[in-house]
């Protein structure tokens, strides 16, 4: 059997088990995602002084208008979205509820290598740090969380990207091509990492303080029994409250990261570039200069409602195949 780590599992079993609840925790959650993307990447209205274009839900202004609010009476926006639950009516009633799923495939092909590279990383960095005594146990699970993160951004950036495309126009997977060719030919490959910073920002200090509040909430709900003990509903409820914690603070970079994403292969009729922000930083200040600060928490309550789920099932899934692992190389008979 290939090295096992202190669980007791080998890190195929890990792999496993970490992209087991990766399926399922994709399955439940990517119509939330989708509802939180089209939040996030829809522009606030310009009805007082500029036209606009409308184009796969996205709203973009083209010129300026001299002639005030009448050069929008022609424009009837139809999936202008006023909250989670109107986003999720009129997505369903003008693109099918098909459209829920979008970039499922993307998805997956992205999440399940992605979260068994993750948690396999963390558990063993966890365990080397505490090993060597490089850092205290109370920050090891922060300092291997944040690690393992930035790694697994870097190496899925670009499906990151093909999934938030899909998600915020709702193309088809040719014109997805298109779009990327042509973002490659503008920009060379750099472009296919375009929303990495935003995307590092948002998911190396979630996992940091995911995995932090993890282990002291699981420790805290399971009182005197060691960590390995602890059972699947205690890191059930463990993971839906750290999630939520790290959601909460991470948003306004989740937002940034979804701008900077759907802008790509961004082709203007009227042949004008449109403006490249490099830094996360002026990004997030036009955000906040467009739509004032709730802007910088657009998709607030589908994040929430999918990052405690998700979370919740994802860690309690992972720590459950964990167990089952745990106990059948137990049961093996020596020497098999």
């Amino acid at each position: 059997m290939a090295d096992q780590d202190p669980g007791g599992i080998s890190l195929l079993q890990q792999m496993v088990a970490s992209g087991t609840g990766a399926v399922v925790t994709s399955l439940f959650m990517t119509p939330l995602d989708v509802v939180k993307v089209r939040l996030q990447s829809q522009r606030p209205s310009l009805a007082s002084g500029k036209c606009l274009l409308y184009c796969n839900g996205v709203l973009e202004p083209l010129y300026l208008c001299p002639n005030g609010p009448r050069c929008t009476t022609w424009f009837q926006d139809p999936t202008r979205f006023t909250g989670t639950m109107d986003a999720f009516v009129k997505i369903v009633r003008h693109e099918g509820i098909r459209t829920l799923w979008s970039g499922l495939p993307a998805t997956l092909v992205m999440t399940v290598p992605a979260t068994a590279i993750y948690f396999t990383a963390y558990d063993q960095l966890k365990a080397f740090l505490c090993d060597r005594a490089l850092t205290s146990d109370l920050y090891a699970p922060m300092v291997a969380g944040a690690l393992a993160r930035l790694g697994t951004v870097t190496v899925v950036s670009p499906l990151e990207l093909v999934r938030t495309k899909l998600q915020a126009q709702h193309v088809s997977y040719r014109e997805l091509g298109a779009c990327v060719r042509a973002a490659v030919a503008q920009g060379g490959w750099r472009s296919l990492w375009l929303g990495w910073g935003p995307t590092a920002l948002r998911d190396v200090p979630f996992s940091a303080l995911y995995w932090f509040n993890y282990e002291l909430v699981k420790s805290w709900l399971s009182g005197l029994r060691s960590k390995d003990q602890a059972s699947v509903g205690i890191s059930f409820v463990a993971g839906g409250i750290s999630g939520t914690v790290a959601a909460i603070l991470t948003l306004p970079f989740d937002v940034a990261k979804t701008q900077r994403q759907v802008a790509l292969g961004a082709v203007e009729a009227v042949r004008v570039t449109p403006p490249h922000l490099n830094s996360t930083w002026l990004l997030l200040r036009r955000i906040r200069a467009e739509s004032g600060t709730r802007g910088l928490f657009a998709g607030f309550l589908p994040r929430i409602i999918k990052a405690a789920p998700s979370c919740a099932i994802m860690i309690s899934t992972y720590e459950f195949g964990k167990s089952f692992c745990q106990r059948l190389n137990r049961d093996q008979p020596l020497g098999s």
